[in-house]
């Protein structure tokens, strides 16, 4: 594997994230990944994507670990509802093949364990698939925060929500669907990268307007993180309000604002006022994707220890779970020390040109 030039990938999966961005993405990572095969559970739609972007081999979701023992793939690009990361995963490193994972990484910190386990025991890597993390907006917002441009950090604040449709898998409990796991995990990794730290206690509270679409998972979820230094980081997530993405720092000296600051196909605004004077700059839209493929491709080419790793993403799941706790009992949620981990930074950006959007066949948009 270190003499190969080119890391073969199977993306698995073939929803909407991954129709929008993840296999456009190859378009920008071929320096050192390929895309050489698809898995899916439907035959059309594995055909017309196979002859758009000319893929040689096409799986079924029960040929999938004939696809692993192929001998034809390197890595897998897991892009499943979320119930299915931990067994994907692990049944991609038992057969030697290296795994980069949608978040969240799984439903629990057992999963997460299991498949952090399961790449360790068989010499694979496993990579979390956050892609803010090599994104040059969130990341310079990382930098301001850290020299200290708006004092010393002591807020933490977002939200971001969409309107789902009705029947979307995000709202379906048994596929791991509800707001938090599908977009309250960028405003808690968020506050994580910002604060540079893991939260001591969390408290939640759920809300739900009773409409049909919100049966099985809440309408919303309200959260308070609090970190050390007696730093808080405040943040609701919906599925049932209009489109929102946006953070702020809110320091001793000054505010940084993030507007789309979660976004991957739109513009992101980032704005910085100190002593009641502001400055904006605005990040045209990029290929958020593809940076991840170039950076998980590297590491497993030169046998590097990809980030953002498994731990990144258990460190996630960890906090969700116990916001959950919180919102079911009423009572704030007390979690333990952590050892420090490597956060993300500047360095790690690699700017791509957007994409051109994909025609997409049976997936649609989750957002109404």
């Amino acid at each position: 594997m270190a003499a190969a030039r080119k890391v073969r990938y199977a993306v698995v999966g073939l929803g909407h994230i991954a129709q929008a961005a993840v296999l456009p993405a190859f378009g920008h990572a071929k320096h050192n990944s390929e895309l050489v095969a698809l898995v899916s559970g439907d035959r059309k739609k594995l055909a017309a994507l196979g002859r758009q972007y000319r893929v040689p081999h096409l799986y079924r979701y029960d040929q999938y670990d004939r696809c692993l023992r192929s001998g034809r793939v390197d890595a897998v690009y897991l892009a499943l509802p979320n119930h299915l990361h931990e067994s994907y995963a692990v049944r991609a490193a038992r057969a030697g093949v290296h795994v980069l994972c949608e978040k969240p990484l799984a439903l629990s910190e057992r999963e997460c364990r299991q498949m952090i386990d399961a790449a360790g025991r068989h010499d694979v890597k496993l990579m979390t698939a956050y892609r803010l993390h090599f994104d040059a907006a969130n990341m310079t917002a990382v930098q301001e925060v850290g020299k200290g441009r708006i004092g010393q950090s002591r807020i933490f604040q977002s939200v971001f929500s969409l309107q789902v449709k009705p029947g979307n898998i995000r709202v379906k409990r048994r596929f791991g669907g509800g707001p938090l796991w599908d977009i309250g995990i960028y405003c808690v990794n968020a506050a994580r990268y910002l604060f540079r730290d893991e939260p001591v206690e969390v408290f939640a509270f759920s809300a739900n307007n009773g409409e049909a679409r919100f049966r099985e998972v809440e309408e919303m979820v309200s959260a308070t993180l609090r970190f050390p230094g007696d730093r808080l980081a405040i943040f609701a997530c919906s599925f049932g309000a209009t489109d929102v993405s946006a953070y702020e720092v809110v320091g001793t000296k000054g505010v940084l604002r993030l507007d789309q600051a979660y976004e991957y196909a739109l513009p992101i605004k980032q704005t910085i006022t100190v002593n009641g004077k502001s400055m904006s700059r605005t990040y045209p839209k990029r290929d958020q994707f593809a940076p991840q493929l170039l950076h998980f491709s590297d590491c497993i080419l030169n046998n590097r220890r990809p980030q953002p790793s498994g731990e990144e993403g258990l460190r996630d799941v960890r906090i969700i779970r116990a916001l959950y706790r919180s919102a079911e009992t009423g009572r704030p949620v007390a979690l333990a020390a952590m050892p420090a981990i490597e956060r993300p930074s500047r360095r790690r950006v690699r700017t791509k040109p957007s994409v051109k959007k994909p025609r997409e066949f049976h997936a649609t948009p989750p957002s109404q």
